[in-house]
């Protein structure tokens, strides 16, 4: 793990030895002052020089104001290396974030990687500056004090050394109980942020069903538990900085005691015995630093453990190796005896073999739970076959890279996302490199024109977190303006037009029609009425594809899609009577 943590100082080398010399430097001078003490007491006082008194006392001061700015040079570009190194970690902690799959975001809270991103990084960016310098200046200021100590009298040195090992084992010994509690921490405010994050993500829902108590009760919980944590990582705090304060003044008495004995048997002058004292300060120094630097350390260690856990997640959707980059696709997909299971020994896809054209429109349809959206999901590789192929121009997708396949295929799905900002950012979506023109000629074809004019600002009007500002059907058509941007030869169709009104329906559905022209497009859909002039349609059932053929052609069959096509015109014309 140090090895890991130190490779991210290689890129600041030059920042890092700045601050790290700096550091050597103030710890150095910090060794020489007792020495200088014991020097004025015993030499320059009784000589009754006082030239040579104040000569000394300003080379003193010189050295404190070189101190002051190796201090100042410590604190700022200490923490300007310690920001650089947080933010080269988010970076890449981001980064791998975008790698991973849809199957690795199915088992997450958006809380907790959140935090992964905010929280336990900015705990390791303090340890990034302090944590070299603090442990090589506490270690060498530590042995330095005591070499100075025996050269000053070796009987106090080795008085002072006997107590010291113990409260060093007190002070770890705490560290690590401490390192154990922040990964706890760190669970905890990933989970109420998880909790905040659902609650303000589904207030209309929370509202609509009156369960604000409720929600009050669960975030109290989690605040709780939370809360709890935090008591026990300062009570562990308040025994290791009362050990190390005690153990310290235990250390100073029995050091005046002896002391003052060695000082009335002549073998310790005065000015030795007063840098003593001040040398028993640097000694304990080291000590009162890891005990100061324990709120941090383990947030930090806990924090890079946790970070260093998520980048070794690996993706399990990834280019393989000479993966072929794709142009544009022709349009052929085919299901080579594809299955899928999202755990082992519960398939939802059994061995389906089915063949698509270039320009061909298939429809899916079926009862909920038959793996529909699922089957789809697999062309632009959201999820990986358990077993057989999906191909491209004859290309299994496993074989394309991810970045190729998936520029030559568009999804609109039932569940639309918008990003908080405007209208003209989320249509531009479909292609960042988009033209105004373009844009404008997308939102056109999507029916948005209408909307687009009523609204203030226009296009570049911000549409709120998820595109709250928007009806349901209003988003559903800015979803499918990115495609229409998009312009991919693959259309993904998941119930597209299931938020909208009959009317807008019927335009976005001529809409969607012009558009897979020439196109290879699979509709998943419900409203049966929406896909009778598919080329084909497949009723998938969880058993497999239960029947297949145009839309008459089934009618006539009697079969499954009759009885569907039967009950969903009685829906409708009881509908109408009301």
């Amino acid at each position: 793990m140090l090895r890991a943590f130190a490779a991210y100082y290689a890129p600041h080398r030059r920042l890092f030895l700045l601050d790290f010399g700096s550091a050597v430097l103030v710890g150095l001078l910090s060794l020489g002052f007792p020495v200088a003490v014991k020097f004025y007491v015993d030499r320059l006082l009784p000589s009754g020089d006082w030239g040579l008194v104040l000569l000394a006392a300003l080379g003193l001061l010189a050295v404190y104001l070189v101190n002051t700015g190796l201090m100042a040079v410590v604190t700022y570009w200490g923490h300007v290396l310690g920001i650089a190194i947080e933010t080269e970690m988010r970076r890449k902690a981001f980064d791998h974030l975008q790698r991973l799959s849809h199957r690795f975001f199915d088992g997450q809270k958006t809380g907790h990687l959140v935090g992964r991103l905010t929280k336990d990084l900015e705990e390791i960016g303090e340890v990034a500056h302090h944590g070299p310098e603090d442990v090589f200046v506490a270690v060498m200021t530590f042995f330095g004090a005591l070499a100075l100590m025996v050269w000053v009298h070796p009987q106090l040195a080795m008085i002072a050394a006997c107590i010291a090992p113990l409260v060093v084992w007190l002070v770890v010994g705490y560290g690590g109980r401490l390192t154990a509690n922040w990964e706890a921490q760190f669970d905890r405010v990933g989970a109420f942020n998880a909790r905040i994050e659902e609650t303000v993500g589904g207030a209309r829902v929370v509202r609509a069903f009156a369960n604000e108590e409720h929600e009050r009760r669960l975030f109290a919980a989690d605040n709780e538990r939370y809360r709890r944590a935090k008591l026990d990582a300062y009570r562990l705090m308040a025994s290791t900085i009362s050990i190390n304060y005690l153990g310290m003044r235990l250390l100073q008495v029995v050091i005046l005691v002896a002391g003052a004995w060695f000082v009335s048997a002549g073998s310790l002058t005065v000015g030795g015995f007063v840098g003593f004292l001040l040398l028993i300060d640097v000694f304990y120094r080291p000590l009162e630093k890891v005990s100061n630097v324990l709120e941090s350390y383990p947030k930090g260690i806990a924090g890079f453990r946790r970070y260093r856990q998520f980048l070794q997640t690996e993706p399990d959707i990834a280019d393989r190796p000479g993966a072929l980059a794709l142009g544009r696709a022709a349009g052929a997909v085919a299901f080579e005896g594809a299955s899928f299971a999202y755990d082992a020994g519960r398939p939802v896809i059994g061995e389906l073999t089915l063949r698509v054209a270039p320009g061909e429109t298939i429809a899916f349809v079926g009862p909920s739970g038959a793996g529909k959206t699922t089957l789809l999901a697999l062309v632009p590789r959201f999820y990986d076959v358990s077993g057989g192929a999906v191909t491209l121009d004859g290309h299994d997708v496993r074989d394309l890279t991810l970045a190729s396949l998936r520029r030559n295929i568009g999804v609109v799905s039932q569940d639309v996302f918008l990003f908080g900002g405007t209208l003209r950012e989320n249509v531009a979506y479909g292609r960042l490199e988009a033209s105004e023109a373009e844009i404008v000629e997308a939102v056109r074809r999507a029916r948005l024109g209408g909307l687009v004019e009523s609204l203030p600002d226009g296009l570049d009007t911000v549409v709120g977190e998820r595109g709250v500002r928007l009806s349901g059907g209003q988003k559903q058509r800015v979803a499918i303006a990115r495609i229409f941007l998009k312009n991919p030869p693959v259309l993904i169709l998941d119930e597209a037009t299931s938020a909208l009104d009959v009317e807008t329906e019927a335009e976005i559905q001529a809409s969607l029609e012009a558009l897979s022209q020439g196109r290879t497009t699979l509709i998943i859909a419900h409203r049966l009425a929406t896909v009778r002039n598919a080329h084909r349609i497949v009723v998938l059932t969880a058993e497999g594809v239960r029947e297949e053929g145009g839309h008459h052609d089934l009618v006539a069959r009697g079969g499954l899609y009759a009885r569907m096509q039967a009950a969903q015109s009685l829906a409708s014309g009881q509908v109408a009577a009301e």
